[in-house]
């Protein structure tokens, strides 16, 4: 036999994944006696390979083969020339060839042909040739990780080969989509604003589109965030649109090859774009940014040391003075000892979308999505399924509030219509099983009551059941917020604005099955009048009633239900602030049940709260309680919607 080659080199068949074959003009050739023609050939086949001559050198190896039967490395050659133009059947018959001519001659030569009968969906056959690859317990680690990958893939593809799952995208039109390149969209909770990566062959920079009419709009780009000097890419909008989270790579002043910068809008502009800084940005790649709803979390591509594989997810934390903590491993469900990318969690904050070619899949990078555990912790990912996911390689994903509709970008369309160089954007419906739990959001306007021009004031939503801020904000000038609400929660809004009287709102959503439209809202703050008006002692009361929407009692009864303490406490920090504010309390029922019953119960709810206040040291001068029962309906008692809006506890200033 001839054994001219011992060491065989492998390839990078893509920038996205690395599945190996031989590169051939790397081989070390070794003579052997005597100087025959199929050896000649063989090494005139090499020189051409190097010279990348490619059809003239597997002339000369397949010519080489013809005259030697035994000559294995010409049978590497042809196989390592067929694999990398994937032509699978010819890359496998050929390093079979040689394997048979000497099992022990080279290990790699059992993974490359185990690959080749994968490429080729001969799952059984695969498996049984990385298991053998395996037994030879070979020196090549990074191999023996990958084989027992394409076990578990090949044992996944043969179990699922035949299921699909609803998919049908539709590209999001010319406003979004051109003749260059457009990737990584991200999109705002009320699906109105979606930010892009776009790439016009020298440059990548963000464009935004909104909304109008039904269809978006001619997309622009984000001009005070783009830097014709670097590339700015992987983009996270917050689902409020009013920061957004993404990468610059090889920055002037940056930690590692790439970092994650943020950039806010405030009073309709953004400012300048700022490094997040030490804690996140580290000697190795960050990247992906995901931002969470709340934005208290950041999730994350990183190489960081501590990762499981060649990338992984982190996720940082946003501490109560606003700087960020260093970030955790989310840890081996979800990090594999391959790569994983481009995470994206929903504004549900359980379930985590992201991509990976180091669980079982279908192809070389698939969508994957995990939803969190009652104890905090990531479940077992599980494949988005056959054709969202393919045997190539798969890009990011992002999911819409509503959890019905997935974006995503892909050229898989247009090489069907042969235009291999362009990536475009599409949407999808999600099929029910892979959607995350359900969400809506409130959207409001915070104005004057009276000159209905907007006003910056303090924004804080409270988890009632929790017992837990959920959000806060300060809403600039504009006066406008939006925040995502998951369902199974009941939460408390509270606007607050200095030399105002405070608004209170409730969302009801502890129905994990019911949904509900978006809260659409203009909330009005009410002045506080004057100090020497309110400091003088009055019977009238001089102010708009202020409904306390988060003061709750027991069915029927006048007890206090804990989860009113939030709003109680905020009435009394309320007052507190404005000493010299004096406040009557009234109570409002139903007209269900009996009149006097209905006036005796108002009186005793208005007197709870009272008396509450009392306890926690407000003066009993400064405040009053009053019962007016069923006889100030702010709605109609005919159904429960409006009774529930009768039954009501308000403060008014006198």
């Amino acid at each position: 036999m001839y054994k001219l080659v011992k060491t065989l080199v492998f390839i990078s068949l893509s920038l996205i994944f690395c599945d190996c074959t031989m590169k051939a003009q790397d081989l070390v050739t070794r003579k052997s006696p005597g100087d025959t023609k199929a050896q000649r050939l063989f090494k005139r086949g090499m020189k051409y390979q190097m010279a990348r001559e490619s059809g003239k050198a597997i002339a000369d190896f397949e010519k080489a083969a013809k005259l030697e039967p035994n000559f294995i490395d010409a049978y590497i050659q042809i196989g390592a020339y067929y694999y990398e133009r994937k032509d699978f059947p010819k890359a496998e018959a050929n390093f079979e060839k040689a394997i048979a001519l000497d099992p022990d001659y080279e290990d790699k030569l059992y993974y490359t042909s185990a690959v080749a009968k994968m490429e080729q969906k001969k799952f059984s056959e695969a498996v049984k040739a990385f298991e053998l690859f395996l037994s030879k317990k070979s020196k090549y680690e990074k191999l023996n990780i990958k084989a027992e990958r394409h076990i578990a893939s090949c044992r996944f593809k043969s179990e699922n080969d035949n299921r699909t799952v609803p998919f049908d995208p539709i590209p999001l039109g010319p406003g979004i989509n051109t003749t260059m390149l457009e990737y990584l969209p991200s999109i705002t909770a009320d699906e109105e604003t979606i930010v892009i990566t776009r790439n016009d062959g020298f440059q990548e920079d963000f464009y935004f589109s909104e909304v109008v009419n039904g269809k978006w709009s001619t997309a622009r780009p984000i001009k005070s965030i783009n830097n014709p000097k670097t590339n700015e890419g992987a983009q996270s909008i917050s689902q409020d649109g009013k920061m957004l989270f993404y990468t610059v790579c090889d920055g002037k002043n940056d930690f590692g090859s790439c970092d994650i910068y943020f950039a806010e809008v405030v009073n309709g502009r953004w400012t300048k774009a700022e490094n997040m800084g030490s804690n996140i940005n580290g000697p190795a790649w960050d990247t992906q940014p995901s931002i969470s709803a709340d934005k208290k979390n950041l999730y994350y591509t990183s190489k960081r040391k501590g990762s499981k594989g060649g990338s992984d997810i982190w996720m940082s934390t946003r501490q109560e003075n606003g700087v960020w903590a260093k970030p955790v491993n989310l840890g081996d469900r979800i990090n594999s000892t391959g790569n994983e990318a481009s995470p994206f969690i929903h504004p549900d904050n359980q379930t985590l979308y992201f991509m990976s070619n180091g669980h079982a899949g279908f192809g070389k990078d698939d969508i994957f999505y995990s939803r969190r555990q009652a104890d905090g912790s990531w479940g077992t990912p599980i494949n988005i399924g056959y054709p969202i996911n393919t045997a190539s390689h798969e890009g990011s994903l992002v999911v819409s509030a509503d959890g019905k509709t997935a974006y995503f970008a892909t050229d898989r369309m247009n090489k069907e219509l042969k235009n291999n160089n362009r990536i475009d954007i599409y949407s999808f419906d999600l099929y029910e099983e892979a959607r995350p739990q359900p969400v809506t959001y409130v959207k409001a306007k915070v104005v004057d009551a009276i000159t209905k021009q907007p006003l910056s004031a303090d924004l804080d939503i409270t988890d009632l059941l929790g017992k837990k801020s959920y959000y806060q904000e300060t809403i600039d000038d504009q006066g406008i917020f939006l925040v995502p609400l998951p369902f199974g929660k009941q939460y408390a809004l509270n606007i607050q604005k200095e030399g105002y009287l405070f608004h209170s709102e409730n969302f009801a959503l502890e129905d994990m099955k019911r949904s509900t439209d978006p809260f659409l809202m203009i909330i009005e703050l009410h002045k506080l009048p004057p100090k020497e008006v309110v400091s003088t002692p009055k019977e009238e009361v001089i102010s708009e009633p202020i409904v306390l929407n988060n003061v709750f009692f027991e069915t029927g009864s006048a007890e206090l239900l804990p989860i009113s303490i939030s709003e109680l406490d905020r009435l009394y920090q309320f007052l507190i602030d404005g000493p010299e504010l004096k406040i009557q309390l009234n109570g409002h029922t139903d007209s269900k049940g009996e009149e006097l019953d209905n006036m005796t119960l108002s009186e005793a709810r208005a007197e709870a709260v009272k008396s509450y206040l009392i306890k926690k040291g407000i003066s009993s001068q400064r405040l009053r309680a009053k019962g007016f029962g069923e006889t100030k309906p702010v709605a109609s008692n005919d159904d429960e919607a409006g009774r529930k809006q009768n039954r009501r506890t308000e403060f008014q200033l006198f």
